[in-house]
């Protein structure tokens, strides 16, 4: 195997499908992504490994506790490092530019291989039921990644998407998951694909998804796809938030706090836990009726393991409008589960869906406590385009992300077959 393999990530979004393969070995040479404060969360965290890797660690933990700016950060790492985050949507226009950009950051060495995902809405079966699908013209970004695919020539590529790729058809009735699969047979690569589901490769959350291997002329014999591992012992929901901080709706900041002293081998072995401030320990104010139906969700959860219905509630509660939505509108994260419900980027929306399983606190979960059921790490930074910290941003930048440690697996298997 060579020393470094590089890669290109394309709809880089926060960077989760990035960090498993860094956290695998692999060095990432460029990131498109179309989201400016995503693209300022990937700049952060080139600057992170950077400064990690050159014994600097020290300044990235002065940025988290506001001692210096994000401009000042940035300055610190070579300009390579936050030049490698080119923010475009990628389309017929932007694609020269890009190729141009990514050409530069490459110099006279090759692109070993190219991971990423088309944005997931448009495939998505809620895109679709909002009636969307026939003219959203993110169905049609396959096409541009073959574009990368035919420039590059990587020995491998990795495409990740929704299970709802696998039945998306095109005004024609046509299946775009076929066009895909004969585009890029047509380029050269013979490809694989599996659903996988993240709860089978140490990840905490019911996430299921569609992962397409390519590999430039034919595959071997091995399998690409990572074995199913789970934890022993097993762990479940309750150890992601043991050791934060309690706080009420509204409570905490996106600003450093103090962990409390519990003590996890498991947020250790995961990568999620390690040497930096804790952030984003922030939760969102409710309405006190919101709050009232938090209680009635915990307790029932607690008690008799079901969720609420909308009959449950006192009529004095009973303001929402579509009873059949209802029950999928207020869940609680159970923590005596091995693992929670999918989070998603309606998580940016409100919280409902999303209720903290300790009644006591009586909140929504926190950017925080979403990111460690994705497993980024505790040292990961969600910045907004303006500097200042926005939750809701954060929140969008967390669920629309891959897995932290469903990508490392990936990665690893992939270096096992390399």
């Amino acid at each position: 195997m060579p020393k470094s393999l590089r890669f290109i990530d394309l709809f880089a979004g926060a960077g989760g499908l990035s960090e498993g393969f860094i956290r695998a070995g692999f060095e990432p040479i460029a990131h498109v992504e179309a989201d400016l404060s995503a693209c300022f969360t990937l700049k952060t965290r080139q600057a992170f490994h950077w400064l990690n890797k050159n014994d600097k660690s020290h300044i990235y933990a002065d940025y988290l506790n506001n001692k210096i700016s994000r401009d000042e950060l940035y300055n610190c790492v070579p300009k390579i490092e936050t030049d490698s985050v080119i923010n475009k949507f990628i389309d017929k226009e932007s694609l020269p530019q890009i190729f141009q950009e990514i050409d530069r950051l490459i110099g006279e060495q090759n692109i070993d291989l190219i991971i990423g995902g088309p944005p997931c809405q448009a495939y998505s079966l809620i895109g679709r039921a909002r009636g969307n699908m026939v003219n959203d013209d993110r169905n049609h970004l396959y096409i541009y990644y073959g574009e990368f695919l035919k420039r590059y020539s990587p020995k491998y590529f990795v495409f990740e998407n929704v299970l709802g790729l696998l039945t998306a058809k095109d005004p024609s009735g046509s299946l775009y998951f076929d066009k895909m699969k004969a585009l890029f047979v047509e380029i050269g690569y013979s490809i694989e694909y599996k659903i996988l589901a993240a709860n089978e490769y140490g990840v905490l959350q019911n996430r299921k998804r569609i992962i397409l291997v390519g590999k430039k002329d034919h595959f071997s014999e091995e399998s690409f796809y990572p074995d199913p591992e789970k934890w022993n012992p097993e762990v479940n929901v309750e150890e992601l938030f043991a050791d934060l901080p309690k706080i009420k709706a509204g409570g905490g900041t996106p600003t450093p706090q103090k962990y409390l002293n519990y003590q996890s081998e498991w947020l250790q072995k995961s990568g999620i836990k390690g040497k930096f401030p804790l952030t984003w320990h922030q939760a969102r104010p409710h309405s006190e009726q919101d709050l009232e139906i938090y209680r009635f969700a915990v307790t029932l959860w607690n008690k008799e393991k079901r969720r609420l219905r909308y009959n449950d509630l006192p009529t004095r509660l009973k303001s929402h409008k579509g009873t059949d939505s209802f029950v999928d509108r207020f869940k609680v994260v159970a923590a005596d589960l091995p693992a929670t419900h999918t989070v998603v980027a309606h998580i940016s929306k409100d919280g409902h869906h999303y209720i903290h399983p300790d009644i006591e606190q009586n909140r929504s979960i926190t950017p925080r406590e979403a990111a460690r059921i994705q497993t980024f790490p505790d040292d990961y930074y969600f910045e907004n385009s303006s500097g200042k910290p926005a939750r809701t941003s954060a929140f969008k930048q967390i669920g629309n992300a891959v897995p932290v440690l469903l990508a490392q697996k990936i990665a690893e298997q992939l270096l096992r077959n390399w």
